[in-house]
């Protein structure tokens, strides 16, 4: 059966920028959107095109009893319904993701009313990779899967029956829809973290411009007594801040020498900005734990985006925690060079708090695989082929 999806309009690298505007953006948008819908996926989509054209060929040149007519007609729809998915045309907002995962479970019906087209004795070779799909979702104890277990030995003496193969069908059922469910909680959580992510990115933001707007309502800024103060002209401070500083200060000239400090809008801006190149480096050194992933959800990479916003959020909170004498020792620096250095081991510090969410997303990637893996061993566990 021939790929009944027109091929999408590619991006025409000829049209003029200059000469026609319009349709040079157009392009550029479409050609955006299919780059963003292959990033990361691309091989898993001809993973799953690949199993659909087998699917059909299989189906083609197998011939048919009357009574599976329907079965067959069933077969094709949902090989349809799995190319159709594969397309990104219909619901283009969902993930990637969850376009491959929904392709995945139409080809997997497919599959199993193959299974119940054919004789039954034909199922025989195609025993070892059921049961290996079954014994990597279920329990040793489960009794779907010592069912399975006991039709594959007793293959060896006899064919299996009817009765047999609707007990396997169920079986695998079983281990796809847990394998499904492993797929949809890393899926969710690459969610939850872009959203959080998003949520820190625009309080960043918002603290930027307020601090622009606002520079004097909570400075980030110290007033250390200086030595020369000591002398005879009574104790003089330093009015220190990211950006800029004054000195020879008398107590009283403190509060208003923070006003007219050149460049003060750019303090929290300064702050922002050192804190997200201290958790840029914190992520980029992330990176020697994480060995990728075969599922079409890019855990490292929400990951990564989420220690962003949280290093500059941590660069401002932090210092405001030392302004307001919360580390003893340390209620006031002495430079701009030294308030801009705290702000990168506040920067690099929100490893602390996101460290635990890494865990998480390497935990969800240790328990599952993504469609078409194949599985390293026999042994149950929590790891999940989804294809079977």
């Amino acid at each position: 059966m021939s790929d009944r999806q027109p091929p999408a309009p590619r991006f025409d690298s000829g049209v003029s920028l200059f000469r026609h505007p319009v349709e040079w953006w157009r392009g550029r948008r479409r050609r955006c959107r299919e780059m963003k819908w292959e990033e990361g996926s691309w091989e898993l989509r001809e993973v799953i095109r690949a199993g659909i054209n087998e699917l059909e060929a299989l189906l083609e040149t197998k011939p048919l009893q009357p009574d599976k007519a329907r079965l067959a007609d069933d077969v094709r729809a949902e090989l349809d319904e799995a190319r159709e998915k594969l397309s990104h045309a219909q619901h283009p907002g969902h993930l990637v993701g969850a376009h491959l995962s929904v392709a995945q479970i139409h080809l997997d019906g497919a599959r199993d009313l193959l299974l119940r087209m054919i004789e039954p004795e034909e199922v025989t070779p195609l025993l070892p990779g059921l049961i290996a799909l079954v014994r990597e979702q279920l329990q040793v104890k489960d009794p779907r899967r010592m069912k399975v277990e006991d039709i594959g030995k007793e293959t060896a003496k006899r064919p299996p029956t009817q009765a047999d193969v609707e007990a396997i069908i169920d079986a695998v059922n079983v281990a796809r829809l847990l394998a499904l469910r492993d797929r949809l909680r890393v899926g969710s959580f690459v969610r939850i973290v872009k959203h959080v992510s998003a949520a820190l990115g625009f309080l960043a933001v918002l603290v930027g411009v307020l601090g622009f707007f606002f520079p004097t309502v909570v400075p980030p800024c110290f007033t250390p007594e200086t030595p020369a103060g000591a002398g005879g002209r009574g104790r003089t401070f330093t009015t220190v801040c990211p950006v800029s500083s004054s000195g020879g200060l008398k107590a009283a000239e403190v509060p208003g020498s923070i006003a007219e400090l050149p460049a003060i809008e750019a303090n929290y801006l300064v702050l922002e900005i050192v804190g997200l190149l201290a958790a840029a480096i914190a992520a980029a050194s992330a990176l020697r734990r994480i060995s990728g992933t075969a599922t079409p959800y890019n855990v490292p990479v929400a990951l990564a985006w989420l220690k962003l916003p949280t290093g500059a959020l941590t660069a401002v909170l932090g210092l405001l925690l030392m302004r307001g004498g919360f580390v003893p020792g340390l209620t006031a620096l002495d430079s701009s060079a030294q308030i801009i250095a705290w702000a990168i081991v506040f920067g690099y510090s929100q490893q602390v708090f996101t460290q635990f969410v890494d865990k998480q997303g390497q935990a969800l990637l240790a328990g599952v695989r993504g469609p078409g893996a194949a599985a390293p061993s026999a042994n149950p566990g929590p790891a999940a082929g989804p294809t079977g």
